[in-house]
């Protein structure tokens, strides 16, 4: 009978220690949400909108910066450097009137 209060008691603790990192995985959250497919979609759908807002505010920023960089650069008069950042000012007029190269 003694054994037999042992085996019990470690397997209660085992027990304990499954159920408690089963609620720290929140396991219990993730399955109801995969059983409502409409809140999942909804969850990403915001999830993808944040991720391309934050992408496109990330990549204006980094532009915006390179941009800025290329006209410092482009006020030294630098022979090589200056007829790209040109080159590359001509291109940028040619797009936005609307004609091909």
């Amino acid at each position: 009978m003694n054994a037999l209060e042992k085996s019990l008691g470690v397997l209660n603790k085992r027990m304990e220690h499954i159920a408690s990192e089963m609620e720290r995985t929140h396991i219990a959250e993730y399955v109801d949400l995969l059983n409502r497919p409409f809140s999942l979609i909804w969850r990403n759908l915001l999830a993808g909108t944040a991720r391309g807002v934050g992408i496109a505010i990330g990549f204006t920023f980094f532009a915006a910066t390179i941009l800025y960089l290329l006209q410092l650069l482009g006020a030294l008069n630098l022979p090589i450097i200056g007829d790209y950042i040109a080159e590359i000012v001509k291109i940028v007029q040619i797009q936005l009137e609307g004609k091909g190269y």
